[in-house]
């Protein structure tokens, strides 16, 4: 596992993976993301849970690199940040750990829920948007026919691509954050 920056993607173990797969834990990390640095008391707060709880569990995630104190405040008053603004972990970093594909199963079902939330509440919502928002958030699907090695190529194109739009045009008033979802996965039944 490696760490760095806050714009950086920390790629997770299978150590860190199951640290990662509790409930808690993930809405906290991503609450950081979202929300910014907060305490374990405000946190908590947002959550809906206590500060034992949430502060246990920060720590649960520090010990991987997820989430780091940021320093400034003192006592039980220091705020957490997320340690990066992404993570990743591919099949290969679990597949010889059992708990860890199962830890990873249970993220990436527990990323679809979470999507599946926030994007009902974009539809929800989306109405009272600007029509200028609303034309360019939209949804859509392509159907390709690759080999794993040409679609390693399209996902590491995608990443660079990506990586030229995460942060914000200082000169852009009308950024907001925007979250961006794909899924590839291969259609029909395994080769035998």
């Amino acid at each position: 596992m490696t760490t760095g920056s806050t714009t950086s993607t920390l790629h997770l173990d299978a150590r860190a993976v199951k640290v990662l797969a509790h409930p808690l834990r993930s809405r906290l990390l991503g609450a950081l993301r979202i929300g910014g640095p907060a305490t374990a008391t405000a946190l908590a707060e947002r959550l809906g849970t206590n500060s034992g709880a949430t502060s246990y569990h920060l720590r649960k995630l520090e010990s991987v690199g997820i989430v780091e104190e940021t320093g400034e405040g003192h006592g039980k008053e220091r705020p957490w940040r997320a340690s990066t603004d992404m993570h990743s972990f591919t099949q290969r970093d679990v597949a010889y750990d059992p708990d860890g594909q199962a830890a990873a199963d249970w993220l990436r079902r527990h990323y679809l829920r979470s999507f599946l939330d926030r994007y009902g509440g974009w539809l929800d919502a989306q109405a009272a948007w600007p029509l200028e928002w609303q034309e360019v958030a939209d949804s859509g699907d392509y159907l390709l026919r690759v080999s794993p090695r040409r679609l390693a190529e399209l996902e590491a194109e995608m990443r660079m691509l990506f990586e030229r739009y995460r942060d914000p045009d200082p000169d852009d008033p009308d950024a907001l954050p925007v979250e961006y979802h794909h899924h590839a996965f291969p259609l029909g039944t395994a080769p035998r």
